[in-house]
């Protein structure tokens, strides 16, 4: 079963990892208890240091709470159920929460942080004895290690037998990889924190603290930017897999009064519910109660194999009939099977 989930991203999550269970948002509620203690105690030390770097680590970790809170929301809003204005129901609507995440963070954490230390590079300050941002940088290492090692466990509890980095690519939950993203920017921002002060008091550089601010800065502008081309993504409709795409096709074809499968057509709704639909050329003289109970059985099979794919619609054709027209998710059928055109 491992095996065979490392072939198929689409195929879901564990089945203890499905249906956004409670423990689904455990790193994404870590990193807000963490980022608020931080942030309260980097902007402390940097008031009394004047530090640049520190404030610039103060309203990353300002920000990475907004985010995480946010990021709740629209888990909260995407499990609303289907109604007359939304029959497919809500679950994109966490893809645009992720969406304003990334861009808060390009925005308010890259943008201020940026500016904050160009502020200090060109007017540089002495900084006073660093020894308290030392502890502080020691502290949130500490923290944000903790709840990156939470999220990572959380996301591999969920990639099942997939490598990392196919998975995270692959991944159409915005609550795990954005999390991921926000510590991994988070532990590295506090190295680039941790060299300016170093730096600039060694060297008596202060222009070095200003340096860093900014370069934190960059760094919060190129994960965001990584997140805003993720989330755009997901929001103009991401659908399965080829190798997915072909196996239901497989599936469909198993069954002897299936003569051809048209285009394969997907879209992810949200993060474990996707949509599919194509065309299933039945025999002409096969009686409709057999194409219904056909059609039963392909759906079952459908669900069985991959969780998540939830709503499928399989139209019942004859061969000759006009086909429908194949979208930008079209997995056009292979070898001796011809899609009608």
């Amino acid at each position: 079963m491992a095996d065979q989930r490392a072939r198929d991203p689409d195929r879901g999550a564990p089945p203890a990892a499905r249906g956004e269970p409670p423990e689904s948002r455990i790193a994404v509620y870590a990193a807000i208890v963490a980022n608020v203690a931080i942030a309260a105690t980097k902007f402390a030390v940097a008031g009394v240091t004047g530090s640049s770097a520190m404030l610039s680590e103060g309203i990353h970790s300002l920000v990475d709470t907004g985010n995480g809170t946010l990021l709740l929301v629209g888990l909260r809003r995407s499990k609303r159920p289907a109604s007359a204005e939304h029959p497919f129901g809500s679950g994109k609507e966490l893809y645009v929460w992720s969406l304003i995440v990334a861009v808060l963070i390009f925005g308010v954490g890259g943008g201020l942080s940026f500016y904050e230390g160009i502020v200090h590079m060109r007017s540089p300050e002495p900084m006073v004895d660093p020894f308290w941002n030392y502890i502080v940088l020691g502290v949130a290492f500490l923290f944000e290690g903790s709840s990156l090692t939470l999220a990572f466990r959380q996301f591999n509890r969920q990639r099942g037998g997939r490598p990392f980095w196919q998975s995270l690519h692959n991944s159409k939950d915005p609550s795990n990889y954005t999390v991921l993203a926000e510590d991994a920017a988070a532990l590295a921002g506090l190295a680039i924190a941790a060299v300016g002060v170093f730096l600039s008091h060694r060297l008596d550089m202060p222009v070095l603290d200003g340096a860093a601010s900014s370069l934190i800065g960059l760094l919060l502008a190129g994960v965001a930017m990584l997140l805003i081309r993720e989330a755009r993504g997901l929001l103009v409709g991401e659908g399965i897999g080829p190798d997915t795409a072909r196996e239901i096709r497989a599936l469909a074809l198993a069954e002897p009064s299936v003569r051809h499968v048209g285009p394969v057509l997907s879209m992810y709704l949200g993060a474990e519910d996707v949509l599919v639909t194509f065309d299933a050329h039945f025999d002409p003289v096969l009686p409709a109660s057999q194409v219904a109970s056909t059609i039963r059985r392909i759906e079952g099979h459908m669900r069985e194999r991959f969780p998540r794919i939830r709503r499928i619609y399989i139209e019942a054709t004859t061969p000759g009939e006009p086909a429908a027209p194949a979208g930008a998710q079209a997995i056009p059928p292979s070898g001796d099977d011809h899609a009608r055109r």
